[in-house]
């Protein structure tokens, strides 16, 4: 019988698999009945360490040694020595397929620590290079080829694993962020404190004193954010990003962005915090979102210049903001009368800019809402029927002409408003109304229903709902960690159609899906429709955060796409950089892909298994579990 299934096609001719099912069948033939049908779950108890990452064919007795196979497990766990060993699949010798990556497996050796922060797209040494204008010297400047580094960027010495959602939002290990500037320079406004060996986050800001919590009441009196009609939110300028994580437990996830600059790691706080955050801002490039994203943005004194160039950055706004989306502003100049000689600012000149800003609004078409106290709120139109016959008398800016709206990877802004969808009547939402949160989640998004999406209907659209869930659920089972809160800041670097971050709703996480720059079909339209968040970026590159910043990544078929592209080992190098310590990384590829990128990751301190789909042994693609071991660098020498 092992000799007819070894002769299979399907087997792939492979020795290991022969030494497996052989192995297998010895232990109990009721077994491999079971295995081959791929319907045993296995029964064996779940192990207690958090660490532990694990696969079960579903059949304890007999050694997998014995057989000759190479059975070990994808993780030694200290603390549960005696939990049954799991078979992990080896293809090392029957796999050679070329791919584009470094010559030969090596050892890669720790940087200096004076790389230990080192955000390579936002370098300010070269970031320095570049114009002042616009603060394009604080945009996405690469480092060349010949700069790219080939070393592991080391943890500081006394890293820790970070607090776990919800007390992360509130505290945060100093020794992993040991920046204080923050604490001093903000220490009136409440951002953040030094607590002997922690920070603490009061979740004050600049202009709110009481709270982040009090302010949000505050919009919610002006806007509805309870009602599920809001659900996703840009905060551009965002400091710690506080108005961000008080926002979750309202069920509004908002994408909060801020420079790398003199403020010391206001993003890299966000992410510890485990509230969503990239480094980003307003220069001269459109933001790295597509069109009619988010159902509100929101700027509190972010220091936005809206009211020049035109107006081009509250133009940048309306491009993201969905109909019927809000834009929120205080601080600066919003009541200045009250405020001006605190801002050392002459009535005149705030009087001016509030001004301009109302001129470049009514440009654009939005209603303001309302003014109260410190806070100002206009409201985009649901289309562009009334704004086409207002452009009779506010001609500029007009509406752009044949733009691909959602095109925003390294594509400078525009003066002109990006189009709405064309409706028939003037109450009806251009581009679709989506359902209100949560059923917004699995509800058939708008860009779908009308075919905007090629090859993506309804049912397929179902179709990737039901395969992620049986995924996400198969993913319980091989890490153990996923269910008991050991995660929580997420990435999906190749999202699709934010299956994944949909079956994860469950757990306390949140996740950054990625649609890679230039997918054909562009579907990230779809993931923001659906109530996610997520950006475009090209792998090529490095992302927009600091070094550990992701506890879990998900692969899927990315290497398939990049291979020919870039050298894959930068990649890897990438990935290493944002993920923490103890961090886990699932691949989903072809096993030659997968073969290659676990000759490279042997090199960097990860420990990895492959393991079979979740649909059985027979299936082509398989799954590598990846887990970043704990190291960090050593403390400077005092010289004396």
């Amino acid at each position: 019988m092992a000799k007819e299934h070894s002769g299979s096609p399907k087997f792939h001719q492979l020795e290991s698999k022969r030494k497996r099912l052989t192995w297998i069948l010895a232990v109990s033939g009721l077994c491999i009945l079971f295995y081959v049908m791929g319907a045993w779950q296995g029964t064996s108890p779940a192990p207690s360490s958090q660490s532990e990452v694990y696969n079960r064919v579903g059949c304890d007795g007999g050694s997998p040694e014995a057989a000759g196979g190479d059975h070990s497990s994808l993780l030694t766990s200290s603390s549960s020595p005696t939990t049954t060993s799991p078979v992990h699949l080896d293809f090392e010798s029957h796999h050679q397929l070329v791919v584009n990556s470094s010559e030969g497996s090596q050892e890669f050796p720790p940087c200096d620590m004076s790389y230990s922060e080192y955000t390579p797209c936002q370098d300010r040494a070269r970031g320095r290079k570049f114009d002042r204008d616009m603060l394009k010297y604080r945009e996405r400047h690469c480092p060349s080829k010949k700069e790219l580094l080939r070393c592991l960027i080391p943890a500081p010495p006394n890293y820790k694993a970070p607090f776990k959602w919800p007390q992360s939002r509130d505290y945060a290990w100093y020794d992993n962020i040991p920046h204080k500037e923050l604490s001093i320079e903000k220490a009136i406004q409440n951002w953040i404190q030094v607590e002997g060996d922690r920070f603490k986050f009061p979740g004050g800001g600049t202009m709110f004193p009481r709270g982040a919590d009090a302010y949000i009441d505050d919009i919610n009196e002006l806007i509805p954010l309870t009602s599920g009609k809001i659900r996703t939110a840009v905060d551009t300028g965002c400091g710690v990003a506080s108005w961000g994580a008080y926002l979750l437990k309202r069920d509004i996830v908002a994408m909060s962005f801020a420079p790398r600059d003199t403020h010391e790691a206001q993003v890299w706080f966000a992410l510890e915090r485990g509230v969503p955050a990239m480094i980003g801002i307003m220069g001269s490039q459109r933001l790295p979102y597509p069109a009619r994203a988010f159902d509100m943005a929101h700027c509190s004194r972010c220091l936005i210049p809206w009211n020049q160039y035109d107006g081009m950055y509250l133009t940048e706004v309306d491009r993201v903001l969905r109909p019927g989306g809000y834009w929120i502003l205080s601080g600066p100049p919003i009541h200045w009368k009250k405020y001006w000689r605190g801002w050392e600012r002459t009535q005149e000149d705030l009087k001016q800019e509030q001004d301009s800003i109302e001129d470049v609004a009514k440009r654009l078409c939005w209603n303001k809402v309302i003014e109260k106290g410190d806070l100002a709120v206009w409201q985009k139109p649901i289309n562009h029927i009334e704004c086409v016959k207002k452009k009779q008398i506010y001609r500029t800016p007009h509406i752009c002409k044949s733009d691909n709206a959602d095109a925003a990877w390294y594509k400078g802004m525009e003066t002109c408003i990006t189009p709405l969808p064309e409706v028939s009547s003037s109450d009806e939402v251009a581009g679709g109304m989506v359902e209100k949160w949560p059923e917004r989640a699995f509800a058939v998004p708008p860009r779908i229903s009308s075919d905007s999406i090629p090859g993506v209907g309804a049912e397929k659209f179902r179709e990737d709902n039901e395969v992620w869930k049986e995924r996400v659920t198969h993913y319980k089972r091989i890490i153990s960690p996923l269910p008991q809160g050991r995660y929580r800041n997420v990435m999906d670097m190749n999202a699709n159609l934010g299956g994944f971050a949909a079956a994860l709703l469950k757990y306390p996480v949140w996740v950054m899906n990625v649609v890679p720059a230039n997918s054909n079909p562009d579907t990230l339209g779809v993931i923001y429709e659906r109530g996610f968040i997520g950006t475009y970026h090209d792998w090529c590159e490095a992302f927009s955060t600091y070094p550990r910043t992701y506890d879990l990544i998900h692969a899927g078929g990315v290497f398939s796409i990049y291979q020919d592209r870039c050298d894959i080992t930068y990649i890897l190098l990438e990935m290493d950089r944002i993920l923490r310590p103890e961090g886990t990384v699932i691949f989903r590829d072809g096993v030659e892909v997968l073969v290659k990128i676990k000759s490279i990751t042997d090199g960097m301190r990860w420990k990895s298994n492959i393991l079979d789909h979740e649909s059985g042994p027979f299936n082509p693609e398989k799954i590598l579990v990846a887990v970043k071991s704990y190291w960090t660098g050593e403390a400077k020498q005092k010289q004396h």
